[in-house]
């Protein structure tokens, strides 16, 4: 827990978007924390001492045997709560009120919300053209307010849409005011911790210094080692620890060969060179890719790729004399995952998949200095740390690299093909000043050959496939909309320019159904 920042505490009761709420209020610079109602006690209240508290949504029914409850003596605080559709509810059952199932009063999607009283700081902003829209999810509804509680806003099915205590400084909402279908959520959420007294003093520069005294605290004058895979995560980290131990931290970045073109030497000149990291560069690209020879299968790749290396790692790190920390680059929604209340009792961290299990087999403890921190944030972090925009801003990649984008048998001929491809490609979407509007983008080979004509002559040459997506947390996406002159003038540069390829097609896929990369 991070005890300099005022905090609120978020009491998740099962929503798939709390996530969001977190999300909402980082944005406003105010920290916070979700954690599951059974996780959350009086003696936590008490260590974690929040400034506010909300409430979120959830899939239950407070009237269910076993439903879901806050903790007691939450409403005893003395803080402002906030209350979301089940948070809403909850809040009523539990203060004297009452929440019903019950004919015709489900919402679902989009509606709208109008003022009954608008006299209230939690609305500053909202309904100035007399209603706003806002996104429902309910089944259940409020039908009597506990006492203290008034009305304030009202849609068709909510006659209790916004209602709140203000004596107690309690607000409850029936709808979702974190997803951006409630166009003015963002709103609420700021006048909620103005109201609250937070001054929005979580910030980057805060975080950065905060950090680097927990790192030297935690690692005092032992030495750390770092895998390094090149993607911002790991990097940001890598950069964060070095400002904190300097040459006490040693990174180890294991050069698989499916990496982008020129990218391994990309990684090695900025971290050894700009930075002076210590850096252990292992080509093992031969071993990789004979251990994937022949192999088809994406699951196989994986495990392959995944074993071997964990192995080149340990064997790496093991040469590090005096190491007695492994550096990962854990983020916020893993850290949310693992303790999730449907998740069990376990509180273990999933592993990053670089260095899964390594801590355990070599006996290593873990230093996680982004473990707060939202991918926004990661970036946001990287910039006050001073690396440059071109590497903060890069689409993600994933961990078994050029593998997933080549369906099929792996060749060196094929990822030759690919790696030059994806450079056009990515060339081409740069130029268009399209980058960092798209969440990620790449090519992929397909494992099919297609007949072509070149001049006078017949091809028969490899198929390609372009992928571009939009996104704003890679859990659903959808395909980026380019023009068809763009992909006329990219499929000509890449036919002209790369050879072995005859052919590229465009995948138009969203996710779902698809996924983001090929495999």
């Amino acid at each position: 827990m991070t005890h300099a920042h005022q905090r609120l505490l978020i009491i998740d009761f099962g929503s798939q978007v709390t996530q969001l709420i977190a999300r909402r209020l980082r944005e406003l610079n105010v920290y916070c924390e979700i954690h599951p109602f059974n996780r959350v006690d009086e003696a936590f209240l008490r260590d974690f001492a929040p400034k506010a508290v909300i409430f979120s949504g959830g899939p239950a029914s407070v009237f269910a045997d076993g439903a879901p409850m806050p903790p007691a003596g939450v409403f005893d605080l003395g803080v402002p709560i906030l209350g979301i559709c089940y948070g809403q509810q909850v809040m009523m059952h539990c203060l004297g009120g009452t929440v019903e199932r019950g004919h015709g009063t489900a919402e679902f999607g989009r509606a709208y919300v109008t003022p009954k009283d608008d006299r209230l700081p939690l609305l500053d902003g909202w309904f100035a053209e007399g209603r706003e829209q806002v996104w429902m999810s309910h089944g259940d509804h409020v039908s009597k307010l506990a006492p203290g509680f008034q009305v304030y806003g009202t849609s068709p099915n909510a006659p209790f849409a916004i209602t709140a205590d203000t004596d107690r400084n309690f607000f409850a909402v029936q709808f979702h005011p974190e997803v951006h279908h409630t166009p003015k959520g963002a709103k609420l959420y700021e006048n909620f911790v103005r109201l609250a007294g937070f001054t929005g003093d979580w910030t980057m520069a805060s975080y950065k210094d905060d950090a680097i005294e927990k790192i030297r605290a935690q690692v005092g004058d032992k030495r750390v080692i770092c895998g390094l895979s090149g993607g911002v995560d790991s990097s940001v980290a890598a950069v964060l620890i070095h400002e904190a131990i300097g040459d006490q931290l040693t990174c180890v970045f294991v050069d698989h060969g499916l990496m982008r073109l020129n990218e391994a030497d990309e990684v090695v000149a900025m971290f050894r060179d700009n930075y002076n990291i210590p850096l252990i560069h292992a080509d093992e690209s031969d071993l990789f890719l004979g251990a994937l020879e022949g192999v088809a299968d994406p699951e196989v790749k994986r495990k392959t790729i995944g074993k071997l290396f964990i192995d080149v790692f340990q064997r790496e790190a093991a040469g590090i004399d005096g190491a007695e920390f492994l550096a990962q680059g854990t983020l916020y929604p893993d850290v949310i995952e693992s303790v999730s209340f449907s998740g069990g009792p376990s509180v273990t961290i999933k592993s990053h998949h670089n260095v899964g299990g390594l801590p355990e087999k070599m006996g290593l403890k873990l230093v996680e200095p982004l473990r707060e921190l939202f991918k926004d944030e990661v970036r946001a972090l990287g910039r006050e740390l001073g690396l440059p925009q071109s590497f903060i801003g890069r689409h993600p990649f994933p961990g078994p690299g050029l593998a997933i984008r080549c369906p099929g048998e792996i060749t060196a001929e094929k990822l030759d093909i690919l790696r030059r491809a994806d450079a056009v490609y990515i060339d081409q979407i740069r130029k268009h000043g399209l980058y960092d509007e798209i969440w990620q983008a790449f090519a992929a080979i397909l494992p099919v050959k297609t007949v072509g004509v070149m001049g006078d002559g017949r091809t028969y040459d490899y198929a390609l496939s372009l992928r571009a997506v939009t996104s704003v947390d890679g859990m659903t996406a959808d395909y980026y909309p380019f023009t068809h002159d763009f992909l006329g003038e990219t499929a000509t540069r890449i036919i002209n320019e790369v050879k072995g390829v005859n052919r590229v097609m465009y995948d138009v896929t969203s996710k779902p159904p698809g996924t983001i990369e090929m495999e």
